[in-house]
């Protein structure tokens, strides 16, 4: 199973927003999601976060900035392969403006018009929540057509984290 993160960048109150990135290649090419990818060797999944949005937008964000907001294990019965075990994070601290690059073209979304029909399928059942500061853990799994959801297996996260109170 691959190890991997995924940051979500928050423009608080008055217009709530996040910051989605749009794949141009490779695992989930077509989709917006969150931005990340693979844990390296040695990487820590916070660590992981802050190299990846540098990497694909361009943008600094510290460790410290980062706040966790569960994990989710994606599974594939028909393509194995594909299994991802994802750890979540918030961030409303960065520097530097989102640029596109080779892998994704960032863009901003009101939390409450999200792109659904142009995102995983899973999504719709744990990104409101912890956009809205809850924290996941669990499992979802996926179809044989590797594209809609089979069955859901979420709970709280059991130390959740304290999030801004803006949100």
């Amino acid at each position: 199973m691959i190890e991997a993160t995924l940051c979500y960048l928050i423009c608080p109150a008055p217009i709530r927003e996040v910051l989605l990135g749009l794949k141009k290649t490779g695992f989930g090419r077509g989709k917006y999601d969150g931005i990340g990818g693979k844990i390296e060797p040695g990487e820590t999944p916070a660590g992981a976060a802050v190299r990846e949005v540098a990497e694909e937008i361009g943008v600094r964000v510290d460790v410290a900035d980062l706040v966790p907001s569960g994990d989710i294990r994606f599974l594939f019965p028909a393509a194995r392969e594909m299994e991802h075990h994802v750890f979540l994070f918030l961030v409303w601290n960065w520097s530097g403006e989102p640029a596109e690059t080779d892998e994704i073209r960032p863009a901003w979304f009101r939390v409450d018009a999200l792109p659904w029909e142009e995102m995983w399928a899973d999504a719709v059942h744990w990104l409101p929540g912890v956009l809205d500061g809850d924290a996941v853990h669990g499992e979802i799994a996926f179809n044989d057509d590797n594209e809609t959801v089979a069955a859901v297996r979420l709970e709280p996260w059991r130390d959740r984290p304290a999030v801004p109170p803006d949100l």
